[in-house]
């Protein structure tokens, strides 16, 4: 039996993200599992930030190489302080993007049984491609209203010329249900270093923490406000890890609201991260959108209680009355007061913390990769 080649399609690998991480541990069990598995990334060659297993075969094509991504590049660098530039670039870059990707897809497609993008833009661009449309999976890992009046409004209407569309949440599931009835709901893969962790539950500390981008979508300004208004006491420390636009204006807002027990560690690797989430109690996370939010599944993983608002999408389909508090958006009030609660209730937030590692193996790999199987 010929083993199945399988093209996975992603921008880059060269630093901290959650599609890049998840891309290399399922291509990596894929290829234990004697799938035929090769990359394109778009983007010349680089180190990888993410380990990409030996068995995968990796492919770069330069997307900022192209004539309309070094326009948009040169426009945005000249006016960047104009309203709307960047859209301008991001325009002329997925242009740009398209042109490369199109000429490459067209010489090798012929190679590969199944391709599988890893974003909605790279999807969308081989949906209107009649050639490779229909052996296209549209691998979706963020919220499915994002994309505009271009991606949302007209290019995403061709999914339904797709082979699949693998979403994340059910939500996005019900959307894409609408416009091709081979779309599918699986999770993604946490990793054996979250799923094998030893825990002691009694050995954790006193930490608050929070993990992702310090981008305005994450919306970090408003859980340092939260912080200040719990009135936390100065046995407990506030670690954010993660690095973003907004990293200078987050530190100011703490300097200027007092609050020296926040620590920032800016990006730091894998193995950092899975030793802050086994010595915190609590994750918080205040973010206006989200895909699926993995940060929740890896924290739970190692035992903390979680709080969340309930944004679109993702965190009502993982908090529950087992690992934590789902509040609704923008009901700060609330968020302070539960929070406070855990703080307050050592009992309750013990036990929430193991019944949270419990519940994380819902998540496990056992029960993802068969899923991957059988839509492959």
């Amino acid at each position: 039996m010929n083993r199945k080649k399988i093209l996975f399609i992603y921008y880059q690998n060269t630093k901290p993200g959650g599609i890049a991480r998840v891309l290399s541990q399922l291509t990596a069990e894929l290829a234990e599992l004697n799938y035929d598995i090769e990359i394109l990334f778009l983007l010349e060659a680089h180190q990888d930030f993410y380990p990409i297993h030996s068995k995968v075969k990796k492919h770069y094509i330069n997307a900022f190489g192209d004539k309309y991504s070094r326009f948009g590049t040169s426009i945005y660098k000249k006016y960047n302080k104009i309203p709307k530039i960047y859209t301008v670039y991001s325009y002329l870059y997925d242009f740009g993007t398209y042109r490369v990707l199109n000429q490459w897809i067209n010489e090798n497609h012929q190679n590969y049984d199944i391709i599988v993008s890893c974003w909605y833009k790279i999807s969308s661009m081989l949906a209107v491609n009649s050639k490779v449309s229909k052996k296209t999976i549209a691998w979706e890992h963020t919220n499915y209203q994002i994309g505009g009046f271009l991606y949302y409004n007209i290019l995403r209407k061709y999914y339904k010329k797709l082979h699949a569309i693998v979403a994340l949440t059910q939500a996005s599931l019900d959307h894409y249900k609408k416009i091709n009835p081979n779309a599918v709901i699986i999770s993604n893969i946490i990793g054996d270093n979250y799923e094998n962790v030893d825990l002691d539950i009694e050995k954790k500390e006193n930490i608050i923490c929070t993990v992702g981008r310090l981008h305005p979508e994450k919306n970090i300004a408003e859980f340092i406000d939260i912080i200040k208004e719990c009135n936390i006491g100065q046995d407990w420390k506030i670690i954010i890890a993660g690095n973003g636009s907004q990293m200078a204006l987050l530190k100011e807002q703490t300097q200027k609201l007092g609050l020296d027990n926040i620590e920032f560690l800016g990006d730091i690797p894998q193995e950092e991260i899975l030793e802050l989430y086994k010595k915190s109690k609590i994750f918080c996370m205040t973010s206006l959108n989200e895909g699926l939010p993995t940060v929740l599944i890896e924290a739970m993983f190692c035992g903390n209680a979680l709080i969340a608002y309930d944004c679109p999408t993702g965190p009502s389909e993982i908090i529950n009355a087992f690992n934590g508090y789902l509040i609704k958006m923008r009901d700060k009030e609330n968020y302070i007061i539960k929070l406070k609660h855990l703080i307050n209730n050592s009992h309750e937030l013990t036990e929430l913390m193991i019944s949270s590692k419990t519940e994380s193996e819902k998540w496990s790999k056992e029960k993802i990769i068969p899923q991957w199987e059988k839509i492959l």
